[in-house]
């Protein structure tokens, strides 16, 4: 991808397997966001997943394989940016874990994770962004969802609130319990599927009740977990992720939707 500010950070867009294999439009308004706030973006092509999976279920060599990976790819970078809490979480605590008894990487591991942001905290705490200049089409009441991984790995709470209200014809309604986990947690919600059903079913209550009519959040597999289950009930709730709203994208079909119409 050609470079459009060559004066500013060189950052190195991290592209999440959800956002590949199911919402590229993320990916497209994460660039547009950053070349905006005066970044150059690039998109490394030989870029893999981050591990997590693999790490959270006790497969350590599989997981330090891919970060080598990871860290080989992007380290040549000012920064390291993803749209999600949950792989940028993994790169910045969980990559000098894996390497602490590794000399040769521990260096490597922990000089990256020093670098690596989630996309809206990046925009707001390092780059001093404080609006967009993004409009949305018509009028729109939304709720948003904290992730676990975004909220208790990184930070992540205030920072896309001040993002979004710098968005015209956009209201925050704030739903009951915003904080609480939706249900996915990547296998939990394979391992423990009646208690999974039971958290996102609480949570759409939730969103519904806050009488939003748009889901927002920073994290796909939060979002696709919602979504589906919105989906399922013919509930007349859109999903996007912030940096669709915030970068103008959104006005096509939500997540889960271009799903269900197709079917």
């Amino acid at each position: 991808m050609a470079e459009t500010h060559t004066k500013g950070p060189r950052v190195g867009l991290f592209v999440t397997c959800l956002m590949n294999v199911f919402r590229p439009n993320v990916g497209f308004a994460a660039v547009k966001l950053l070349e905006q706030a005066g970044c150059a973006v690039e998109i490394p092509p030989d870029q893999t997943c981050c591990g997590q999976p693999g790490y959270n279920n006790g497969d350590y060599d599989a997981a330090r394989a891919l970060a080598r990976k990871v860290i080989t790819t992007f380290e040549r970078y000012d920064y390291i940016v993803g749209p999600s809490g949950s792989c940028m979480a993994t790169i910045r605590h969980d990559y000098p874990a894996l390497f602490e008894n590794d000399p040769d990487w521990l260096g490597r591991a922990q000089a990256l994770a020093d670098k690596s942001f989630e996309l809206l905290s990046f925009l707001h705490d390092e780059l001093g962004a404080t609006d967009a200049a993004a409009g949305v089409s018509h009028t729109a009441t939304v709720t948003y969802h904290d992730s676990c991984s975004g909220l208790r790995g990184l930070g992540i709470k205030g920072q896309p609130r001040a993002l979004l209200a710098g968005v015209a014809g956009l209201k925050l309604n704030e739903m009951e319990d915003s904080e609480v986990c939706c249900g996915f947690g990547g296998t939990f919600c394979v391992k423990y599927p009646e208690i999974s059903e039971k958290m996102v079913d609480d949570k759409v209550r939730n969103i519904l009740a806050s009488g939003a009519d748009t889901l927002l959040g920073g994290d796909l597999g939060c979002l696709m977990n919602i979504a589906g289950r919105l989906s399922r009930i013919n509930a007349p709730v859109k999903v996007y992720h912030t940096a669709e709203v915030l970068a103008g994208m959104a006005d096509g079909p939500g997540i889960a939707a271009a799903t269900k119409e197709s079917n």
